[in-house]
């Protein structure tokens, strides 16, 4: 927040204000939610101020609680769906058979209803059937747009199950991995891998819970194990992955390995993808808010250039001084 002053009418003057983090409840479409808002007050009088930087982050916090309780997707998911299959707001549109402006306008805020956020949900999760609408629909898009997005989709086909494969190459390798720490794993995997080899290892993106990035599909394979170490696997065929791929797995078990799942929830508590995907939610709040491959990329480039990492080798340096900060 740049704003210093604001206009108190009670004092009828430009005043000082101090800003509060408390608890809020507001009137969405008939109903009551509490979110996590902040007030101003006058520093002179202790009057309630205006300042429309905090009337914008208190409607966002309420949009985001109302899109939390009706399983709608949040705003960022939403615009990250045409990054990912190389498409306009405005095509995606079509390919859709809504109107024009539709996407584009829940690319800036609108909320859409539960029907068309499963829709895009479905899109987002399931490159397979994004490729079955482009094929169904392609005539309503340029010959252009549709080449490009059917580019973009095989590559994330291409990659499908890459994710089971880094998985079982974590827990052949490590022994002492839980599936609780194999979260962890993977997602150090995914950004590292981004930020040496120029993309990411597996199509499928993580959520912000409570712990820490979670991928929601090995979750669910794995959580019936808690937090046993995982039955490790006898055998993997290496030719899965990628030698440059299995040296940033390799780089990931041997510099991050030793932390326990403790510790690493620390780390990822600390770094600004998991922090900027959960601002505005309550400490305990349950999520399913996308940590973007976006905001991977760009924290992952950022951490390997102050390091002035060479190789992944360079990974041990970060997870040094990430332990530090930390315990």
């Amino acid at each position: 927040m740049t704003r210093k002053t604001t206009f108190c009418e009670t004092c009828r003057d430009d005043v000082k204000f101090t800003v509060k983090t408390l608890s809020k409840t507001g009137n969405l479409r008939g109903k009551d939610y509490t979110y996590t808002g902040k007030e101003a007050r006058c520093n002179e009088c202790g009057s309630l101020v205006f300042v429309p930087d905090i009337v914008d982050f208190n409607l966002d916090a309420l949009y985001d609680v109302y899109r939390e309780k009706n399983g709608i997707l949040p705003t960022e998911v939403i615009a990250a769906v045409p990054k990912k299959y190389k498409i306009g707001k405005r095509p995606l549109s079509l390919l859709l058979g809504w109107g024009e402006q539709t996407y584009t306008r829940y690319c800036e805020g609108h909320v859409p209803s539960k029907a068309y956020s499963d829709i895009i949900k479905h899109i987002n999760d399931d490159p397979r059937f994004y490729m079955s609408l482009l094929e169904k629909n392609k005539e309503a898009i340029t010959p252009e747009a549709y080449r490009k997005s059917r580019k973009a989709v095989e590559a994330l086909l291409s990659g499908a199950g890459k994710i089971d494969k880094a998985a079982e190459y974590l827990m052949y390798r490590c022994g002492d991995i839980t599936p609780f720490t194999l979260q962890k794993y993977l997602y150090y995997v995914q950004g590292f891998g981004y930020a040496f080899n120029g993309d990411f290892l597996f199509a499928e993106d993580c959520e912000a819970w409570v712990y820490g990035p979670v991928y929601k599909n090995i979750y669910a394979k794995y959580k019936s194990r808690s937090f046993h170490p995982a039955d490790k696997p006898t055998d993997f065929d290496m030719s899965a992955l990628t030698d440059d791929e299995k040296t940033v797995c390799d780089s990931v078990i041997d510099n991050l390995c030793c932390y326990s799942g403790e510790i690493l929830v620390r780390f990822t508590h600390n770094e600004s993808p998991w922090l900027e995907t959960r601002k505005g939610l309550a400490p305990d709040a349950q999520s399913n808010r996308i940590i973007t491959k976006e905001s991977i990329a760009a924290y992952f480039d950022a951490v390997k250039s102050k390091y002035n990492m060479i190789n992944p080798v360079d990974i041990k340096e970060y997870a040094e001084a990430m332990f530090d900060r930390v315990r």
